[in-house]
């Protein structure tokens, strides 16, 4: 039997708030404690084609929501437009968009974890990206109420300097081997990337994923491929290639879906930022001589030359120095900064080019932040029928993980889990927004 993957060191990456002790908490034990509401970029203008539906759902992650609600309405999941993925364990409102129906349909679907709270219309279909951001409120549980003037202190540090954007756990799925499949594709190695997506086994498997992986390794492969549950198309596609195939793992990779393939490699990227993160961490809030900065009023990057004259820019969270998500068109740093991407493409034998071999992609690359402010911050404290919590509320721009914050609060102490049903929506580790 293959070893099963291991889970992405994320924990391990430096905290830049170390001077703290932990605080331990955990998040996420029933669904309510983890609420998250998405904040639209405009509002439907209340005429056009297409129909806005805000959702709240439940124990649910968005493309799981977006399958049920396609399946009641009787259309494709791709025809329905969103502006961010949501976390599962979570209850999360976020708005979606289909054209050409009768918005009396969506007031009366009657979908389990899923509730209809608002339609309207507007002129486009509604998109990635389509979003001002999230606000988030959180109960942090089993926590010691005597550290609250910790947490305090790791606020105030993160208020000043930044939450490091590190790309959370949830980038990288359930089993944390996404990035590595990612790394597969990007090497053109499918037996690795198929024997990681439908074998391997490993202690985050449970319930039928643990056996279709079992049957998988066992080359039982048209077995392997009926156990596998909703939400798992690809994979079970993938096992009946390598059954009509008789075990070529070139075949299964090719019956992947191209989308899915994009995520393994979009998660990779992700990895390799983190690692770049990582090494610049202490830098966060300052820029120096060939940085690349983002300007946080318009999203524009620039080189820095003077890093200086920059300095007051950096101080005031004007700007912020970036780090790579590697493409072919991402641009490169300069001096040191330039220095560590390369270590770490060198660390990894691959180069930007390799990007551009993965066919039926377009891996362009981009720069993202080292660092993103939190706004609208406020700390409570309090107690429910489960017991004492502390209560985080904030908002955030799109594309930020809350759980850096709690993090960086926790450290490795931060538990994560359900105390109550589990959501069986442990899939291929959809990017969230949260």
């Amino acid at each position: 039997m293959s070893t099963a993957p291991a889970q992405p060191a994320t924990q391990l990456l430096p905290y830049l708030t170390r001077d703290v002790p932990p605080v331990a908490g955990a998040i996420k034990r029933r669904y309510e404690d983890f609420v998250v509401e998405e904040i639209p970029a405009y509002q439907p203008c209340g005429t056009g084609d297409h129909v806005y539906f805000t959702i709240e759902k439940r124990g649910l992650a968005t493309m799981r929501a977006v399958n049920d609600i396609a399946r009641a309405l009787g259309i494709l999941s791709r025809d329905i437009g969103l502006a961010g993925l949501k976390d599962a364990r979570a209850v999360t409102t976020q708005t979606l968009s289909v054209e050409h129906i009768d918005p009396a349909k969506l007031k009366v679907l009657d979908i389990p974890r899923i509730r209809i709270l608002s339609v309207d219309r507007h002129k486009n279909k509604l998109k990635i990206g389509h979003l001002r951001g999230n606000r988030f409120r959180i109960k942090l549980r089993e926590c010691e109420q005597g550290r609250i003037p910790d947490i305090e202190a790791v606020l105030r540090t993160l208020n000043q300097r930044g939450v490091p954007n590190y790309f959370g756990q949830q980038r990288f799925g359930s089993r944390g081997d996404t990035w590595q499949i990612g790394q597969a594709v990007l090497r053109r190695d499918p037996q690795t990337a198929i024997d990681l997506m439908l074998g391997r086994p490993g202690p985050y498997d449970t319930g039928d994923v643990l056996r279709a992986r079992q049957l998988y390794e066992a080359g039982k492969y048209p077995a392997a491929a009926k156990a596998w549950p909703y939400g798992f198309r690809d994979n079970a596609r993938a096992c009946r290639a390598m059954a009509k195939s008789f075990g070529k793992h070139k075949r299964a990779f090719y019956a992947i879906d191209a989308r899915l393939k994009k995520f393994y490699v979009s998660a990779y990227q992700s990895y390799l930022f983190n690692r770049y993160l990582a090494e610049r961490l202490d830098q966060l809030d300052k820029v120096v001589e060939g940085d690349l900065a983002y300007k946080h009023d318009n999203g524009s990057v620039f080189r820095v030359t003077d890093a200086a004259a920059e300095a007051p820019r950096a101080e005031s969270f004007e700007i912020s120095p970036t780090g790579p998500i590697f493409g072919v068109r991402m641009t490169r740093a300069e001096g040191e900064p330039g220095r560590i991407e390369q270590a770490i493409l060198d660390a990894e034998q691959i180069s930007t080019d390799d990007f551009r071999a993965v066919k039926g992609m377009k891996v362009h690359g981009a720069r993202r932040p080292l660092r993103f402010a939190v706004q609208d911050f406020s700390l409570d404290t309090g107690e429910d029928r489960f017991g004492p919590f502390v209560e985080l509320c904030f908002t955030l721009s799109s594309g930020c993980y809350a759980t850096m914050i709690l993090r960086e609060i926790c450290k490795e102490t931060l538990q994560e889990g359900l105390a109550e049903e589990t959501s069986d929506d442990e899939g291929q580790g959809e990017p969230q927004d949260d």
